[in-house]
């Protein structure tokens, strides 16, 4: 862990003086945040005439039968490669976080589905092996997440360039057979299914609370390359964990 260096220490008076300046920012970041989130909402949709299919612990599932009773659906794209026997860490951390929000999005007519490349059953066992509740279906054999631009074929690779969040990437330390990602569809009465958003790369930051917490303290992220601090929820130092936990 980083020290602080020389932290500024001042009076109460001096400090709330700062405070209220800062307090300034804060609000004109809530309203720039209402702004785009609106904007979000205002995005034209695209009709989706490709019919993609999933395999679920209930068989197979098309993208449209994965919203169940709503009409909204938000996609996780999760790291996990048909070859890998490990989801991704972040995507893990990304995943920690939605458990606790599924059952308020299900209230709120909304569905939420993680998809990821790796055959069902290495999913299932991660799932268990995290203490998981979400659906998580297997798109492996599907042109789902090349279309979504999630999971690229090793040409893409060795050519050195990526079609990534909305731009040709180029940077080496993009280049992996998969990518994070957040997608969001809607099903109208008749059926038919739209895409009406996606999220990638730090797009997906505004779902992580852990961030959120630790950007209010002084330390920060205390990272050096993006979530370069990320673990597994079962990999941290048990030690830390059961001392935090034993102080409630």
């Amino acid at each position: 862990m980083s020290q602080i260096e020389s932290p500024r220490v001042v009076s109460k008076e001096e400090w709330f003086r700062a405070r209220k300046a800062h307090l300034k920012n804060e609000k004109a970041l809530t309203r720039m945040r209402d702004l785009v989130a609106r904007e979000r909402r205002e995005l034209p949709w695209v009709k989706l005439e490709k019919e993609y299919v999933f395999d679920t612990l209930e068989g197979k599932k098309t993208l449209a039968e994965l919203f169940g009773t709503n009409s909204q659906l938000v996609i996780h794209h999760f790291m996990f490669g048909p070859d890998w026997e490990a989801g991704c860490p972040s995507c893990s951390l990304e995943a920690d976080h939605a458990e606790g929000a599924i059952v308020h999005l299900a209230n709120h007519d909304v569905s939420y589905v993680r998809v990821s490349r790796a055959p069902l059953e290495k999913l299932e066992a991660y799932r268990r092996r995290m203490g998981w509740t979400a659906n998580w279906v297997s798109s492996q054999g599907s042109d789902f997440n090349f279309d979504f631009q999630v999971s690229f074929a090793r040409e893409d690779l060795e050519a050195g360039r990526l079609h990534y969040n909305y731009q040709t990437i180029e940077d080496p330390k993009y280049f992996s057979e998969e990518l994070p990602g957040l997608s969001v569809f809607y099903r109208d009465e008749s059926g038919a299914v739209f895409h009406t958003y996606s999220s990638y790369a730090r797009g997906n930051e505004e779902v992580i609370g852990a961030f959120v917490y630790l950007d209010i303290t002084p330390k920060g992220r205390n990272e050096k390359e993006i979530m370069d601090w990320v673990r597994r929820r079962d990999e941290y130092d048990v030690s830390l964990t059961e001392a935090v936990c034993h102080t409630c």
